[in-house]
């Protein structure tokens, strides 16, 4: 299905390539189907030597020639960029947009037409194939529409349909904003490593190594995460002892109330985000 599709990318950024990237190392799509733009000339050759796509410094022409358009841009420039392709836009193309914290109703009203629209947050995993990646849809979109934009981002991970006006915010506290999460966990793992003994080296890369073992365990296994830790506590033994520290630290409710937050943080940004869209237009 992907393959028949010409799909175009508006901006080369480190987001907009790792898709590219995906997309054409998985064979979910041909090299000759993609065309990006960008304003600067530099990265696009090293996209055309890199991927063998297409490549060119105006959006219009992006816009006109695909049948798929990923706005890959900053939230900061995306009414722009919106406003500049509007024109040559209608229901024969299918547009996403990537822009992190911009809802679907600024992009309809940056937009001021009926068109397909669908709104994709992945998050930064995406550069190493393994995004948890959030698809909404707008009003207009007919079938197959959330299917095509799956199988894009399929490529870089895995992806899933939700609700953007309930539940968008909630994925970016805890999808989007959760590798920094995962991060600092790392860190203070490695950390404690140190203290113990440990050269940092040793200690960053057994940690970091610990943190994807467990994740790759559990999705494999399809186990409640309850069930494996209970196969990893033996009475009396050391992991039920550390078990019993992080729970009296509270380490559940610190993180459940870190996305939480990330959540509420996100319902405001996106509401300023409108404002915005709303005042660009006029």
């Amino acid at each position: 299905m992907l393959t028949e599709k010409r799909i175009g990318f508006i901006g080369s950024g480190n987001m907009g390539e790792a898709l590219i990237s995906g997309l054409v190392l998985s064979g979910a799509t041909i090299p000759e189907h993609i065309i990006c733009s960008d304003i600067r000339e530099e990265p696009l050759e090293v996209m055309r030597q890199k991927y063998g796509i297409s490549t060119t410094t105006s959006n219009v022409e992006v816009a006109e020639k695909s049948g798929i358009i990923v706005y890959a841009t900053k939230p900061q420039i995306l009414a722009t960029v919106l406003k500049e392709t509007a024109e040559v836009l209608d229901k024969s193309k299918l547009l996403i947009s990537i822009a992190a914290g911009v809802p679907l109703a600024a992009i309809a009203s940056g937009l001021g037409k009926e068109l397909r629209l669908i709104r994709v947050m992945p998050n930064i995993c995406a550069f190493v194939k393994e995004s948890a990646t959030a698809i909404a849809a707008g009003e207009f979109v007919i079938d197959g529409d959330v299917e095509l934009a799956k199988a894009i981002f399929d490529s870089v991970g895995i992806s899933v349909f939700i609700q953007e006006n309930m539940l968008m915010d909630a994925f970016t506290g805890l999808s989007g904003s959760g590798p920094a999460y995962v991060f600092l966990i790392i860190d203070a793992m490695a950390d404690a490593g140190v203290k113990m003994g440990l050269s940092r080296r040793d200690s960053l890369l057994l940690s970091a190594q610990t943190v994807m073992g467990s994740a790759k365990l559990l999705l494999e296994s399809n186990e409640h995460p309850g069930q494996l830790k209970d196969r990893v506590t033996s009475p009396g033994g050391t992991s039920i002892a550390g078990i019993h520290t992080l729970e009296k630290g509270g380490l559940r409710t610190t993180i459940m109330d870190a996305v939480e937050a990330a959540t509420n943080r996100s319902s405001e940004l996106g509401k300023m985000m409108v404002k915005n869209f709303v005042n660009e237009k006029q």
